[in-house]
Protein backbone atom coordinates (compact mmCIF):
# COMPACT_ATOMS: atom_id res chain seq x y z
CA UNK A 1 0.00 0.00 0.00
CA UNK A 2 2.79 2.43 0.90
CA UNK A 3 4.63 1.74 -2.37
CA UNK A 4 1.41 2.32 -4.28
CA UNK A 5 0.94 5.70 -2.58
CA UNK A 6 4.55 6.68 -3.22
CA UNK A 7 4.33 5.71 -6.90
CA UNK A 8 1.05 7.57 -7.25
CA UNK A 9 2.55 10.71 -5.71
CA UNK A 10 5.65 10.52 -7.92
CA UNK A 11 3.58 10.07 -11.08
CA UNK A 12 1.28 12.95 -10.13
CA UNK A 13 4.33 15.19 -9.62
CA UNK A 14 5.72 14.10 -13.00
CA UNK A 15 2.48 14.87 -14.82
CA UNK A 16 2.05 18.23 -13.07
CA UNK A 17 5.53 19.38 -14.05
CA UNK A 18 6.15 17.45 -17.29
CA UNK A 19 9.11 15.84 -15.54
CA UNK A 20 10.63 12.36 -15.84
CA UNK A 21 10.19 10.64 -12.46
CA UNK A 22 11.68 7.30 -13.50
CA UNK A 23 14.46 7.69 -10.93
CA UNK A 24 11.85 8.16 -8.18
CA UNK A 25 9.97 5.07 -9.31
CA UNK A 26 13.22 3.12 -9.41
CA UNK A 27 14.01 4.10 -5.79
CA UNK A 28 10.47 3.21 -4.65
CA UNK A 29 10.62 -0.13 -6.46
CA UNK A 30 13.99 -0.89 -4.84
CA UNK A 31 13.10 0.04 -1.26
CA UNK A 32 9.98 1.36 0.44
CA UNK A 33 12.16 2.92 3.15
CA UNK A 34 14.30 4.71 0.58
CA UNK A 35 11.15 5.88 -1.24
CA UNK A 36 9.75 7.28 2.00
CA UNK A 37 12.99 9.14 2.70
CA UNK A 38 13.11 10.52 -0.83
CA UNK A 39 9.52 11.70 -0.53
CA UNK A 40 10.37 13.52 2.70
CA UNK A 41 13.34 15.45 1.28
CA UNK A 42 11.09 18.36 0.19
CA UNK A 43 10.57 19.09 3.90
CA UNK A 44 14.09 20.52 3.74
CA UNK A 45 14.47 21.57 0.13
CA UNK A 46 11.21 23.47 -0.06
CA UNK A 47 11.35 25.34 3.23
CA UNK A 48 10.12 28.77 2.14
CA UNK A 49 10.83 31.21 4.94
CA UNK A 50 9.23 34.66 4.91
CA UNK A 51 6.93 35.57 2.04
CA UNK A 52 8.80 38.78 1.19
CA UNK A 53 12.05 36.83 0.68
CA UNK A 54 10.74 34.23 -1.78
CA UNK A 55 12.72 35.61 -4.70
CA UNK A 56 15.95 35.30 -2.70
CA UNK A 57 15.13 31.66 -1.95
CA UNK A 58 14.25 31.02 -5.61
CA UNK A 59 17.58 32.50 -6.71
CA UNK A 60 19.47 30.32 -4.24
CA UNK A 61 17.61 27.19 -5.36
CA UNK A 62 18.29 28.00 -9.02
CA UNK A 63 22.01 28.54 -8.38
CA UNK A 64 22.36 25.33 -6.42
CA UNK A 65 20.45 23.25 -8.95
CA UNK A 66 22.21 24.84 -11.91
CA UNK A 67 25.58 24.22 -10.26
CA UNK A 68 24.66 20.52 -10.05
CA UNK A 69 22.77 20.14 -13.33
CA UNK A 70 22.25 21.55 -16.79
CA UNK A 71 19.23 19.49 -17.71
CA UNK A 72 15.80 18.45 -16.49
CA UNK A 73 16.34 19.40 -12.82
CA UNK A 74 17.41 22.94 -13.71
CA UNK A 75 14.44 23.26 -16.08
CA UNK A 76 12.10 22.03 -13.34
CA UNK A 77 13.39 24.74 -10.98
CA UNK A 78 12.97 27.41 -13.67
CA UNK A 79 9.41 26.27 -14.43
CA UNK A 80 8.38 26.02 -10.77
CA UNK A 81 9.95 29.41 -9.96
CA UNK A 82 8.22 31.08 -12.91
CA UNK A 83 4.89 29.46 -12.04
CA UNK A 84 5.31 30.82 -8.49
CA UNK A 85 5.75 34.35 -9.84
CA UNK A 86 9.50 34.74 -10.34
CA UNK A 87 10.47 36.89 -13.29
CA UNK A 88 11.91 34.65 -16.03
CA UNK A 89 14.09 37.57 -17.14
CA UNK A 90 15.76 37.62 -13.70
CA UNK A 91 16.39 33.87 -13.90
CA UNK A 92 17.83 34.26 -17.41
CA UNK A 93 20.13 37.06 -16.20
CA UNK A 94 21.49 34.71 -13.54
CA UNK A 95 21.90 31.92 -16.07
CA UNK A 96 23.74 34.29 -18.42
CA UNK A 97 26.20 35.30 -15.68
CA UNK A 98 24.69 38.69 -14.83
CA UNK A 99 22.96 38.10 -11.46
CA UNK A 100 23.80 41.63 -10.24
CA UNK A 101 21.00 42.89 -12.51
CA UNK A 102 18.48 40.27 -11.31
CA UNK A 103 17.29 41.97 -8.08
CA UNK A 104 16.40 39.66 -5.19
CA UNK A 105 16.66 36.57 -7.40
CA UNK A 106 20.23 37.62 -8.17
CA UNK A 107 21.00 38.17 -4.49
CA UNK A 108 19.92 34.63 -3.67
CA UNK A 109 21.82 33.29 -6.68
CA UNK A 110 25.03 35.08 -5.65
CA UNK A 111 24.64 33.98 -2.04
CA UNK A 112 24.23 30.33 -2.99
CA UNK A 113 27.10 30.30 -5.48
CA UNK A 114 29.42 31.94 -2.94
CA UNK A 115 28.40 29.43 -0.26
CA UNK A 116 28.84 26.48 -2.64
CA UNK A 117 32.30 27.65 -3.66
CA UNK A 118 33.41 28.50 -0.15
CA UNK A 119 33.81 32.14 -1.18
CA UNK A 120 34.10 34.58 1.72
CA UNK A 121 31.67 36.89 -0.12
CA UNK A 122 28.92 34.59 1.16
CA UNK A 123 29.21 36.50 4.46
CA UNK A 124 28.42 39.79 2.75
CA UNK A 125 25.43 38.34 0.87
CA UNK A 126 24.17 36.64 4.04
CA UNK A 127 24.33 39.93 5.97
CA UNK A 128 22.45 41.70 3.18
CA UNK A 129 19.71 39.05 3.22
CA UNK A 130 19.47 39.19 7.02
CA UNK A 131 19.28 42.99 7.15
CA UNK A 132 16.63 43.19 4.43
CA UNK A 133 14.54 40.09 5.21
CA UNK A 134 15.54 38.66 8.60
CA UNK A 135 17.33 35.58 9.84
CA UNK A 136 14.55 33.22 8.73
CA UNK A 137 15.22 34.29 5.12
CA UNK A 138 18.88 33.37 5.60
CA UNK A 139 17.81 29.92 6.80
CA UNK A 140 15.50 29.44 3.80
CA UNK A 141 18.16 30.59 1.33
CA UNK A 142 20.72 28.34 3.04
CA UNK A 143 18.43 25.31 2.75
CA UNK A 144 17.92 26.15 -0.93
CA UNK A 145 21.65 26.65 -1.52
CA UNK A 146 22.52 23.31 0.06
CA UNK A 147 19.67 21.16 -1.21
CA UNK A 148 19.28 22.18 -4.86
CA UNK A 149 22.19 19.98 -5.90
CA UNK A 150 20.75 16.90 -4.20
CA UNK A 151 18.43 15.75 -6.98
CA UNK A 152 20.88 16.11 -9.91
CA UNK A 153 23.67 14.38 -7.99
CA UNK A 154 21.30 11.67 -6.74
CA UNK A 155 19.99 11.04 -10.26
CA UNK A 156 23.51 10.81 -11.72
CA UNK A 157 24.56 8.41 -8.96
CA UNK A 158 21.57 6.19 -9.77
CA UNK A 159 22.37 6.24 -13.49
CA UNK A 160 19.38 8.41 -14.41
CA UNK A 161 21.29 11.46 -15.61
CA UNK A 162 20.29 13.17 -18.83
CA UNK A 163 22.34 15.21 -21.23
CA UNK A 164 22.42 18.96 -20.94
CA UNK A 165 19.40 20.68 -22.42
CA UNK A 166 18.67 24.20 -23.57
CA UNK A 167 16.84 25.90 -20.68
CA UNK A 168 13.59 27.66 -21.53
CA UNK A 169 12.64 30.78 -19.57
CA UNK A 170 8.89 31.23 -19.95
CA UNK A 171 6.21 33.52 -18.61
CA UNK A 172 3.83 31.90 -16.08
CA UNK A 173 1.13 31.29 -18.73
CA UNK A 174 3.65 29.45 -20.95
CA UNK A 175 4.38 32.38 -23.26
CA UNK A 176 7.90 31.76 -24.51
CA UNK A 177 10.45 34.57 -24.24
CA UNK A 178 12.86 35.04 -27.08
CA UNK A 179 16.07 33.48 -25.82
CA UNK A 180 19.17 33.27 -27.94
Amino acid sequence: MIKWLLRRGARRFGRAHDYDVSYMLDVIRTSTGAGLRLSSFPLISQYRGPEDAQLVRVGAAFASTLEGDCGPCAQLVVDMATDAGADPVALKLCFDGDPQKAGDVGLGFLFAMAAIRGDLQADSFRKDIEVRFGKEAVVAASFAAASGRFYPVFKRALGHAHACTHLRFQEPQQKTLAVS
